[in-house]
């Protein structure tokens, strides 16, 4: 009885499913392959990976991402992210030309928290591979100061400062769904024109959504003058800025609509077998993941 008991068992776990780490999706939500991902990625213009920033395997996944695209577009590949601001862009060409060290690096520039971690990989591939990496995001201080005071406090600043942003003025449309939502959720609205840069600027939930709006402006900005015909820039950013085909998307399609732009958002789940259908359209691949996996803070 004992030996049949023990057989029984070895089936039942001979017969148990594989547990995989993630599983991709169309934006219909039909499976799909890495290599699939891999293939048009090359092919596109622009890449925005859209991360969690504290989820292991978007970094890993990431940085396989960034080693497929070196190999094959040999030499044509750039890269950009939402993690190093315009201004410390010196700082990051000098590591990445090996002109400075890990420790000037980290002195020179205003890196994340978790900067060892998750993104001094690619940092480090792009050092040995002579891969240009672009600082796009916006000042942080640029940002904050139009979350207390509006956009129109853009206009005092200096000739040099304005180079770190998007040319002004910078058109904001908070009756876009994810600039919306997010009003929804502070529960503000904007007045006014929502489409008028210089109306709301006291209305604070307003401010937030806008300094949100100039960073995706400052993104897309700073991807398109740095890309060249041939080239595929990959840019890794916060999901929040490039889901829906919002955010980031929409600043490069208003400048450059014959763009190819190919869009990952990444999602937590339960069961990466069962994605929801509130996950359908997020954008041309979507990255879903076990909702226990490691986190990196």
């Amino acid at each position: 009885m004992r030996a049949v008991l023990f057989l029984l068992c070895l089936v039942g776990f001979a017969f148990q499913p594989d547990k995989p780490a993630y599983q991709l999706y169309t934006a219909n939500l039909k499976t799909t392959t890495y290599n699939k991902l891999a293939q048009q990625a090359a092919s596109a213009d622009v890449v925005l990976f859209g991360e969690l920033h504290n989820n292991a395997l978007c970094h890993w996944l990431e940085l396989q991402l960034t080693k497929s695209l070196q190999q094959e577009k040999k030499g044509a590949l750039v890269l950009g992210a939402e993690m190093f601001e315009a201004d410390n862009q010196q700082a990051l060409t000098d590591y990445v030309d090996g002109r400075t060290t890990d420790k000037e690096f980290a002195a020179q520039a205003r890196l994340w928290p978790n900067f060892n971690t998750d993104y001094k990989p690619i940092v480090d591939l792009a050092r040995e591979n002579k891969v240009p990496f672009v600082a796009t995001n916006v000042p942080r201080k640029y940002a904050s100061l139009v979350a207390r005071k509006g956009l129109t406090a853009l206009d005092t600043l200096s000739a040099e400062a304005k180079q770190q942003i998007a040319p002004l003025p910078i058109t904001v449309d908070l009756t876009l769904p994810g600039y919306k939502g997010m009003l929804d959720m502070m529960g503000g609205h904007g007045s006014g024109d929502s489409k008028n840069p210089h109306v709301g600027n006291a209305d604070i939930s307003a401010n937030f959504a806008r300094a949100q709006a100039i960073k995706d402006a400052t993104m897309a900005h700073f991807i398109l003058q740095n890309l060249k015909p041939g080239q595929t820039l990959l840019h890794l950013n916060g999901d929040y800025h490039s889901k829906n085909f919002e955010g980031i998307v929409w600043y490069l399609r208003k400048q450059r609509p014959d763009l190819k732009i190919v869009t990952i958002s990444t999602v937590e789940l339960p069961d990466i077998e069962k994605p929801k259908a509130d996950n359908k359209q997020l954008a041309d691949f979507i990255l879903a993941i076990p909702d226990d996996m490691a986190k990196t803070y």
